[in-house]
């Protein structure tokens, strides 16, 4: 699914020769990072509600960034830098990507005997 998605991404460049929408895989790669980098921030240190308000806000950001992968392309769209199409297979990408998330989340936070 992640490399359909990849290619989806690729193929809205490609096919309408207009590489402004790769700035929407720069937000892919920018997704993860607040959560990376305040997610967990002390889980193990004890600082109570002070860790609670650093996980807060990573996941606040986080959710900001996946909203600007989405709407990067459509305010393209709206400027009339990218076509409509290249805006169509943008979204589809964005939302394989994010299929390909949830369906990883479901499966990892599973327990490994399920399987069986």
């Amino acid at each position: 699914m992640f490399s359909t998605g990849v290619l989806l991404q690729i193929l809205g460049c490609v096919l309408w020769r207009n590489w402004w929408p790769m700035l929407t895989g720069l937000m892919y790669v920018l997704v993860p990072m607040p959560y990376l980098f305040f997610g967990s921030a002390g889980d193990s240190y004890g600082y109570g509600s002070l860790a609670s308000g650093w996980i807060d806000a990573g996941k606040f950001l986080t959710g900001f960034s996946a909203v600007g992968s989405i709407a990067i392309p459509a305010i393209l769209a709206h400027a009339q830098v990218i076509t409509v199409g290249a805006l169509i297979m943008e979204l589809a990408a964005a939302f394989v990507l994010g299929c390909t998330i949830v369906t990883y989340d479901y499966f990892s936070s599973r327990d490994s005997m399920s399987y069986f």
